[in-house]
């Protein structure tokens, strides 16, 4: 079942004593033949799950470096059908969870039924849909769990505490804690009050409450960390690998370590 393929490598993660740790990297990002060796690479460095990015002509959530990365992917022809045949055809060679991030167009364009059948064909355990808002999803939540796949929800900063409840019990495998106002992308700091704010998400989330947006160093991953079960980095691990700096990911990984 794939959705406790992924609550079971997030629990583990926190029964060891670790914090959990999401790498966000962009699918088909100097093409997809690569795609098979990357996810390789960030579980041999210790990452719990992967999110994966599905390239889109206007990813409004998404930041310069990650925007940049899509176009990359989609110069090269990469689409979501195209995605999901490398990771059905890889299904056997990896452990590790697999989660899409993709707005819905993506989604509706492959038809929605068929899509999320092959998802979980290809090994996916859950998706993350950032303009997908819990007021105008109507079925989509009853047909993605029919295919054992999580519906991650976005929690943010500008929500009120009962709308942030009700995100966080409608969520599945984790609660993604968005910890800026804005876009992806590398941060210097945080607002004061993020301690209170990822305290106050573990208050009322059934789920792992895991912290996203801006994170970019060992420092920020254990300073949001100490607040809730784990990050996702995102820019910096797209960056890094489209430059060949993977020591900076695996030190990033290694903050996560107990």
């Amino acid at each position: 079942m794939t959705v406790n393929k992924l609550e079971t490598a997030l629990e583990e993660t926190l029964a060891n004593g670790d914090k959990i740790f999401i790498p966000y990297i962009m699918a088909g990002d100097g093409g997809l033949d690569k795609l098979p060796e990357q996810i390789q690479f960030l579980a041999e460095a210790g990452a719990t799950a992967i999110e994966l990015g599905i390239p889109f002509s206007d990813p409004v959530a998404d930041g310069p470096v990650i925007q940049a990365a899509g176009i990359r992917a989609l110069s090269l022809g990469v689409s979501l059908r195209a995605i999901l045949e490398v990771l059905k055809a890889t299904k056997g060679e990896r452990s590790i969870p697999i989660v899409l991030m993709t707005y819905f167009n993506p989604i509706f364009a492959y038809g929605i039924e068929q899509c999320l059948a092959d998802c979980a064909e290809a090994g996916v355990s859950g998706l993350i849909i950032p303009d997908l808002p819990i007021e105008e999803e109507g079925e989509i939540p009853e047909l993605i769990a029919d295919h054992d796949l999580a519906l991650i929800r976005l929690a943010t900063l500008t929500s009120s505490r009962e709308r942030l409840t009700k995100i966080a019990t409608k969520t599945r495998g984790f609660l993604y804690a968005v910890t800026v106002t804005g876009t992806t992308g590398e941060r210097n700091e945080y607002i004061d009050s993020i301690g209170d704010y990822l305290s106050n998400l573990k208050q009322v989330s059934p789920k792992p409450v895991i912290a996203g947006f801006g994170v970019s160093t060992p420092e920020q991953v254990k300073q949001l960390s100490s607040y809730c079960d784990g990050v996702i980095v995102g820019s910096k691990i797209v960056k890094s690998l489209h430059e060949g700096e993977r020591d900076t990911i695996e030190q990033l990984i290694l903050a996560t370590k107990s």
